[in-house]
């Protein structure tokens, strides 16, 4: 057995990962995606928000606070493999979240319609089932505001 330090270790491989690790990957990522963008339904309608429009009424650092922890999925589908340019559609709908979120209540509004968790998660989803195409950008969970 070799002494190797923990920085000769070669990075996490997809390729090493157990049908069990992708599933609770997968399970992860959705609790996160739902925790972020629907958990809390509207009283009195079928709308759901997230932590993200929450936290996001925080000016500044809830802004801040969301956008990392959006920014745990693109670490999560890294790990899973997901191709360099599903990532950076992913890092694109972080940063249009982020940039249109920081605006005094439009951003507000835009962040209980726009759920750029949950289409980063159906990316990490459609390259985990195999599925060459993303969603095109007509699919991208945004909801009409009354």
């Amino acid at each position: 057995m070799s002494s190797a330090t923990i920085e000769q270790m070669p990075a996490e491989s997809p390729l090493a990962l157990t049908a069990s690790d992708h599933r609770a990957r997968l399970k992860r990522i959705q609790r996160v995606a739902h925790a972020m963008d629907s958990v809390f339904r509207i009283p009195g309608s079928q709308r759901h928000i997230g932590i993200d429009s929450l936290v996001g009424l925080v000016p500044g650092v809830g802004d801040i606070a969301t956008a990392a922890a959006s920014a745990y999925l693109v670490w999560e589908a890294k790990k899973l493999g997901v191709p360099k340019r599903t990532m950076l559609r992913m890092v694109w709908n972080i940063a249009v979240d982020s940039a249109i979120g920081v605006v005094p209540l439009l951003g507000d509004l835009f962040d209980m319609a726009y759920k750029a968790n949950l289409h980063n998660a159906a990316l990490i989803q459609k390259h985990v089932s195999g599925s060459d195409q993303a969603p095109d950008d007509s699919q991208a969970h945004i909801e009409c505001l009354p």
